[in-house]
């Protein structure tokens, strides 16, 4: 197979994708799909690090509509993304993938606290790193995390993976006529308020130049048809 054209990658999953066809939780035939998918990646020669949400378990914001502490339903989220991490470190290990979990709250018990130098170390040394907890503050995102985490790793991409196949004008699930971008720059993601990531993500990628390439996770080898190059879904960058 032909090397990468990303040499190291951030992937960004969110708690939904863990569900499956599931309303909430964690489907483990989806984990155990999403886990080989990674796998080949790595086994391509893709360094990886992964950040993923919460959603299936718990998510602060709506709790916080619903009248909770938006700082103490974030942490809660942060918990969430934790129970996530090591639910796919625990099928990555089963398929024999070395990996570490690095988490932005100290739990020593559980996971490696996040330090920046040891997860490129980790990375170096062909480990895929999970980092879990956000960035340890509330009322950022995951995907602000990973952003963030993909600076501080310099990582040459951000992979979104989502259920639909790229960024669209509005939701082509219940639009038959929305219409799909091939490439965005940042300001048309933040002038047209897309869907792809929040604005603080958007524009940190933006003021440090780091693309993010939008994709469906769910149609077998898109990890891999992404490294390698090839034009599918959405990718956003300047210019």
């Amino acid at each position: 197979m032909p090397k990468p054209k990303y040499r190291r990658v951030l992937l960004k999953l969110s708690g939904e994708a863990l569900a499956g066809n599931e309303p909430y939780g964690i489907d483990p035939g989806t984990v155990s799909s999403i886990c080989r998918e990674v796998i080949s990646a790595q086994e391509l020669g893709a360094e990886m690090a992964l950040v993923i949400g919460g959603g299936n378990i718990f998510r602060g914001v709506s709790a916080s509509s619903k009248g909770m502490d938006r700082a103490s339903a974030d942490y809660m989220g942060m918990l969430a993304t934790v129970m996530n991490a090591l639910a796919v470190q625990d099928v990555l290990e089963k398929m024999n993938a070395d990996t570490r979990v690095m988490t932005a709250i100290s739990m020593h018990e559980v996971a490696e606290p996040y330090i920046r130098r040891r997860a490129l170390r980790h990375l170096e040394k062909k480990r895929i790193v999970i980092c879990a907890a956000g960035t340890g503050n509330p009322y950022f995102t995951t995907d602000t995390a990973a952003a963030l985490r993909a600076m501080e790793l310099k990582t040459d991409v951000i992979l979104k993976a989502t259920k639909v196949d790229g960024v669209y004008d509005k939701d082509p699930v219940t639009n038959s006529d929305a219409v799909k971008y091939d490439s965005l720059s940042y300001i048309d993601v933040l002038n047209r308020r897309l869907k792809v990531m929040d604005a603080a993500a958007v524009s940190l990628c933006m003021d440090n130049c780091m693309p993010v390439a939008v994709f469906n996770l769910f149609q077998q080898g898109n990890i891999i048809r992404v490294l390698q190059g090839e034009q599918i879904g959405t990718i956003v960058q300047g210019g």
